[in-house]
Parts: C-alpha cells; sequence; structure tokens
C-alpha cells in the first residue's frame, strides 16, 4: 500500500506501529498513560545509502519485517489517517522473528 504512494529515500524505512493496550499485568491502560510501541511493521523500505564510490548499499530489511526500534527515532506522520514513522536504519535495532 505504502510502497505505492510513497517510496522513501536512502536507507529510510516506514513502519506502523504495533499498538499495544494492556499492562503486562493485564490491566488495560488509558491512552494517556501507555508509552508509544518501539515494535513495528516495515511497509516500505529505501533503495538504500550511497558510499563515498556511489555504489548503494541496500537497506537490511524488507516490506512486513517486524522490528523493535529506537524510542526517539523517526519522524511520525498521518497519511490516510494512520499514523506511521519514518526512520532511518540506523534506528532499527532488531528484525523480530
Amino acid at each position: 500500500m505504502y510502497a505505492k504512494k510513497m517510496k522513501p529515500l536512502g536507507n529510510r524505512v516506514i513502519v506502523q506501529r504495533q499498538e499495544v493496550k494492556v499492562s503486562k499485568g493485564g490491566i488495560l491502560l488509558p491512552e494517556s498513560a501507555q508509552q508509544k510501541p518501539k515494535q513495528g511493521k516495515v511497509l516500505a523500505v529505501g533503495p538504500g545509502k550511497a558510499n563515498e564510490k556511489g555504489r548503494v548499499h541496500p537497506v537490511n530489511v524488507k516490506i512486513g519485517d517486524e522490528i523493535l526500534f529506537s524510542s526517539y527515532g523517526g519522524t511520525e506522520f498521518k497519511m490516510d489517517q494512520e499514523e506511521v514513522l519514518i526512520l532511518n536504519e540506523e534506528d532499527i535495532l532488531a528484525v523480530i522473528n
């Protein structure tokens, strides 16, 4: 869906956060008390980053991967009434199997 509407540049990816509404103890938390999730699904991937010689190194994640990312990384925006996040590849900590 996003790959057709928006293509990230360089080593950036578009991610949709995975919402978690229940605490570890099973208590439903109000929106104001929740931390934003640091986990998401990759919706679109840029071509990669070019080095000094012009060779492009592709991004290490692909569309559909579930990832863990740093708390303060990325830029949030709204597209088609959905909040998504644009991250640099450096902000991605791990791919969840």
